[in-house]
């Protein structure tokens, strides 16, 4: 059968990575189709457009690159329909997808939303073109059916698929060391853009920790050119490419970028600082119109405050310096947070999420391709 997989960003070329693996497993003769990244690429599927040429971030940038995003969109659909795949797979990346939900539904494309838009957290009012759009909905936060139940729209919670990754990674040999003194991580996102204005700020932390290691994990969008120029000249700082994973197993700590960072970053059991620095006309839109209590996944799915987070003009010099010498050298912060991480696992359970998800996806994918006749319909009726 053929899929189409849309994912936008870095984590979602992770996800996805993983499920077009579990869709080939599923259905040997896939043919997949997919915008995304080299996980995706590397994983199996034909790679239609790399998501650093589709990422913006924020009010005012998603503006400013209005014509570009408005030029994706109608290749996208002009890609959709000359391949005419049986399933539509959205996976995350909202402000793109839903809109892609709503013409593929209106084509008569089965359309699947693989993680939720955050839609508990501001402008609650898409649930009603979800519900329209969308035929199946898989979250992965354990509070979010809940959430669309009370919009009387059954959905599935098929786990949180950086579980099953984490656990896969920590189950790896131990690698030589990237540094023989304590490692700090720094996590400053995977585009420029935002890059450009949280990592110097993380890096004033290095000439107050000369006897740490501050190691940059640099997302394969960035040029070692970019990173290099922020850094300068400083002793203590280096950067690591495709080593995320192994950089938090070996970190003492950490500096993360909001977003689903934070809560991979708490499941190696790293303690961290959620930092958030917008423009100041998109962190002034933000904040009249998300509803939630945090910004930070971690602190969401335990519904407290559990890691500090830092946002806007609260992300200077001296906060961080305060928070970072918390966790490395106050010892009833460190156990505290440990006996939250353990208690985030529990919650996020041990369902096997990408297998899951692609179970329901082929299901989806075979009863549409079948027609009622019995006979083979071509993806779009």
């Amino acid at each position: 059968m053929k899929y189409y997989l849309i994912a936008g960003e870095a984590s979602g070329d992770l996800h996805g990575s993983n499920l077009i693996k579990q869709i080939k497993l599923q259905d040997p003769e896939a043919d997949i189709r997919c915008w995304g990244g080299d996980l995706m690429q590397q994983a199996g599927g034909t790679l239609v457009k790399h998501y650093r040429d589709l990422a913006f971030m924020g009010f005012v940038e998603v503006v400013m690159n209005l014509r570009t995003i408005l030029r994706n969109m109608d290749f996208c659909k002009q890609d959709i329909a000359a391949f005419r795949p049986d399933v539509l797979v959205l996976i995350d990346y909202p402000g793109f997808n839903m809109r892609i939900a709503k013409w593929g539904k209106a084509e008569g494309y089965e359309t699947i939303f693989y993680i939720s838009p955050q839609v508990w957290a501001w402008k609650e009012n898409r649930v009603k073109q979800i519900r329209e759009t969308v035929d199946k909905m898989l979250c992965i936060l354990p509070f979010e059916q809940a959430f669309y139940e009370k919009w009387n729209y059954p959905v599935e919670y098929v786990g949180h698929p950086l579980i099953e990754v984490i656990k896969e990674a920590k189950a790896q040999p131990v690698v030589a060391p990237l540094s023989n003194k304590p490692i700090v991580a720094l996590l400053p996102g995977s585009r420029k853009q935002e890059v450009s204005v949280k990592l110097p700020l993380m890096l004033t932390q290095a000439k107050h920790f000369p006897d740490h290691q501050f190691i940059i994990a640099q997302a394969p969008s960035l040029e070692d050119s970019f990173l290099l120029s922020l850094i300068g000249d400083q002793p203590n700082v280096s950067m690591v490419k495709g080593q995320t994973y192994t950089l938090l197993k070996q970190a003492a700590a950490a500096l993360v970028t909001s977003g689903t960072a934070t809560l991979e970053t708490a499941l190696f059991g790293v303690p961290e600082v959620v930092c958030y620095k917008g423009s100041p006309i998109s962190y002034f839109f933000a904040k009249r119109l998300i509803k939630v209590k945090y910004i930070s996944l971690v602190n969401l799915v335990m519904d407290k405050l559990v890691v500090t987070e830092l946002i806007q003009d609260e992300l200077t010099e001296a906060n961080l310096l305060r928070e970072l010498t918390l966790l490395l050298k106050d010892v009833p912060t460190r156990q505290r947070l440990q006996a939250d991480y353990a208690e985030l696992w529990h919650k996020l359970g041990e369902k096997p999420a990408s297998r899951r998800a692609a179970e329901i996806i082929v299901e989806e994918a075979s009863h549409k391709r079948i027609s009622p006749e019995g006979s083979l319909t071509p993806g779009k009726p």
